[in-house]
């Protein structure tokens, strides 16, 4: 199974970064799997516009993150919530995204995260964040992950100390992993120390 895993959210102290890498790191641990971890910093794209599209073509970045995605049997994607919303950066991507022949988001697997400081964890933005994946014919697992107050949630080491925010990750994750698994069987990828 290849996992794809990124943030939405381009701030290097992002909390949802942090949350990125402490379900890598549990998927190594829980799974011997190897996350694909990109950063969205690294790919510089404008917001969708069709006169761009139409007198320069879909963009480098978007054609290198398209193949990245196509490479990938699932997803997992930790995005801040803008205003109860989708991130400006993630909704550009999945409108430049969709725009590539074959689109390479239809049929895959998609665990969504957020971190917030509010005490909903940024709930009501993975609901809106489902929808344009959902359009595009991704699974978006039923099942999501909030992290409330997320600036107290992690230690010094970027490693998740709220244990309730933590199990509940651990758990979700794990249903994840098995649900994605039904579909593209597990290949270990690391090997138990």
């Amino acid at each position: 199974m290849k996992i794809l895993s990124f943030a939405g959210a381009l701030r290097k102290g992002s909390v949802s970064k942090l949350l990125v890498l402490e379900s890598a790191r549990l998927l190594e641990h829980q799974h011997r799997l190897a996350a694909d971890i990109l950063d969205l910093r690294d790919f510089s794209f404008p917001v969708y516009d069709s006169d761009i599209e139409a007198t320069t073509g879909i963009p480098e970045a978007i054609v290198q993150l398209g193949a990245r995605i196509a490479q990938a049997d699932a997803l997992i994607i930790a995005s801040p919530e803008y205003n109860g919303g989708i991130s400006s950066v993630l909704k550009t991507l999945v409108d430049w995204v969709s725009r590539l022949k074959p689109m390479p988001l239809a049929g895959k697997f998609l665990l969504l995260l957020s971190a917030s400081p509010s005490g909903s964890g940024g709930a009501a933005g993975l609901w809106h964040t489902r929808v344009p994946f959902e359009a595009l014919g991704v699974h978006v697992f039923p099942h999501m992950v909030a992290v409330p107050r997320a600036q107290n949630a992690f230690d010094n080491e970027g490693r998740l100390q709220d244990v309730k925010a933590a199990e509940k990750l651990e758990g979700v994750l794990n249903a994840f992993v098995r649900h994605v698994e039904n579909h593209h069987p597990i290949v270990r990828t690391l090997e138990r120390a």
